[in-house]
């Protein structure tokens, strides 16, 4: 029988600029890695002993450098099939708000772009990346409670934690 497990994580990070136009931070993975020059948001794998929310935060400073001031969980879900060990793997998709446009990116990447959200429609290459951005954008445009009934309650410990 498959089994469905939740072992990583998806993130879209956001900023607004002085206007208040949106754009989403896009990563190129490196092309000697697997899925290269592939555009992503920042994902990963969980980590024993840690949650979603670990990972996630974990994951952003990592792969960008960046500490999200918002943190929310976004009206969508992912999945994909693993047939080697015939596993379905849901992913939890998180939006961060970021007020810095200075990105570090980590050895994974070779290049980022801020795109807004229609360039990053076109950038994301699978239908799971863009249904996410989708949603995503959805959830920033509409005033409808679904932000902060999302929102994930962060203190700065949980975000600065051990991230040297």
């Amino acid at each position: 029988m498959t089994d469905a497990h939740v072992t990583h994580i998806d993130s879209y990070i956001y900023r607004r600029n002085q206007k208040g136009n949106l754009s989403y931070l896009l990563l190129k993975r490196q092309p000697k890695k697997k899925y290269a020059n592939l555009w992503q948001g920042v994902a990963g794998k969980i980590e024993y002993s840690e949650t979603a929310v670990d990972a996630v935060l974990r994951e952003i400073f990592e792969e960008t450098g960046l500490k999200p001031l918002n943190l929310y969980i976004a009206d969508h879900l992912t999945s994909f099939y693993q047939s080697y060990n015939d596993k379905i793997n849901f992913v939890p998709v998180f939006m961060a708000e970021v007020d810095s446009k200075e990105v570090r990116i980590s050895e994974e990447h070779c290049d980022y772009r801020w795109v807004n959200f229609e360039n990053g429609l076109r950038i994301l290459s699978w239908n799971q990346q863009k249904k996410a951005l989708s949603a995503i954008n959805t959830m920033l445009q509409s005033e409808d409670g679904r932000l902060e009934w999302s929102k994930v309650k962060l203190d700065q410990e949980e975000i600065l934690g051990d991230t040297k």
